[in-house]
């Protein structure tokens, strides 16, 4: 069985990329997310192993020490990581995986793992970007102005990536990826050779 592409999908917080992510392994066949590891608490509805794994610091620490991660990184206090187990597990399976995690992490991933497809989600402006932090009502006024400084950093870091979608209408933005995620399907250096084997023998 042909092991699967991973995809990194990147923004800053607040736009829109979850809202993507859920619609492309919505809609998307085989297609599988790599739930993230967390030390930060769960926000109201959020689902243990479902949105993310939480672990407490010290467990996490050990995962490091053990070499689990195959990236991780501390945002706003609290750290995240991408099992290395889990990628290997779903990959091996023949599902593509889509990767949701943070500039930072995209860094690290991409020294060790170029064959990954990155995407960067862009918001339409900073001044959107606050608003819809804002409309969340999960944050302080402290907090949000914390995020949009780091967006900011964030955003300097798009040209990194091998694609860059703005989301100011969301189901334009979702076309854009979901279209990216075909066009990747279809090179010519991920087809299943076997696949074409069959097809010259029929």
């Amino acid at each position: 069985m042909k092991e699967g592409t991973l995809f990194v999908i990147s923004a800053p917080s607040g736009a829109g990329k979850s809202t993507l992510c859920r619609e492309l392994l919505r809609k998307v066949s085989r297609l599988k997310l790599s739930v993230s590891y967390t030390t930060r608490p769960p926000r109201k509805g959020e689902v243990n192993d479902v949105h993310y794994t939480f672990a407490g610091e010290k467990k996490f620490m050990n995962m490091i020490h053990k070499g689990e991660f195959a990236e991780w990184a501390k945002v706003h206090g609290n750290f995240y990581g991408t099992s290395l187990r889990r990628l290997k597990k779903i990959s091996k399976e023949g599902y593509d995986i889509l990767l949701d995690i943070d500039v930072q992490g995209a860094g690290q991933l991409r020294k060790t793992c170029r064959s990954a497809v990155y995407i960067f989600i862009l918001p339409p402006s900073l001044k959107i970007l606050k608003q819809r932090l804002a409309d969340r009502k999960t944050e302080d006024e402290e907090t949000i102005s914390m995020r949009l400084e780091r967006a900011k950093d964030e955003i300097a870091g798009h040209k990194d990536y091998d694609y860059v979608i703005i989301n100011d209408k969301l189901e334009r933005a979702y076309r854009e990826l979901e279209s990216i995620i075909i066009a990747e399907r279809a090179r010519t250096k991920r087809l299943d050779p076997e696949r074409i084997k069959g097809l010259m023998q029929k």
